[in-house]
């Protein structure tokens, strides 16, 4: 798979997802390869920022303990990608479309890629350019998870059921990445 195929996933339902669906990497994989080093990104750049930016970016941003704020996140980061994957097979599964287990956690690990990768943007000390970012990559999560649905359940006829999944969806990972920020806040 190339690395133009990988940029299409958010936007179509067929470029890749049949060959990644056939790859069958397995879960362990996934996780180890994928979601930890990648989740270790977002933790990694808000230490940076709270420890190099301090009060420029967000008033009260440099005194807060980024050591143990950013263990918890990362913590938090790997418990939701066991979760999501557990999620999105209940959630597919109650709407009628089929979605098996492996697939499953291949998308709850593909989906937040665009979040992780939003987080570099933190390199960069203005409030604005970051909260455009993390919107824009939220746009493309979900239009991941919209387009994976389609491309990876058995039942692909029905785009209705597919969105109504990926809202469900979307609103289980809004909650849980509003909890996360609550706990990066509250610290």
């Amino acid at each position: 798979m190339n690395l133009s195929t990988i940029l299409y996933l958010p936007f179509s339902r067929t470029a890749g997802w049949k060959e990644l669906q056939q790859r069958q990497v397995s879960i362990p994989a996934v996780a180890w390869l994928v979601v930890v080093p990648l989740s270790l990104l977002p933790p990694i750049m808000l230490y940076y920022a709270g420890t190099h930016y301090g009060d420029e970016f967000i008033a009260g941003f440099a005194d807060r303990p980024w050591r143990h704020i950013t263990t918890i996140l990362f913590l938090a980061e790997l418990l939701t990608f066991f979760v999501m994957g557990w999620l999105i097979r209940s959630v597919v599964n109650g709407y009628g479309m089929s979605i098996s287990y492996h697939d499953a956690y291949l998308l709850a690990a593909l989906a937040p890629l665009p979040l992780w990768a939003s987080s570099v943007v933190l390199a960069v000390p203005s409030l604005l350019l970051n909260v455009l970012a993390v919107l824009m990559a939220l746009c493309i999560s979900c239009s991941l998870i919209f387009h994976g649905l389609q491309g990876l359940c058995q039942q692909q006829d029905d785009d209705m059921a597919a969105m109504s999944a990926t809202y469900t969806i979307m609103a289980a990972g809004a909650l849980a990445w509003g909890l996360l920020m609550v706990i990066v806040w509250a610290y």
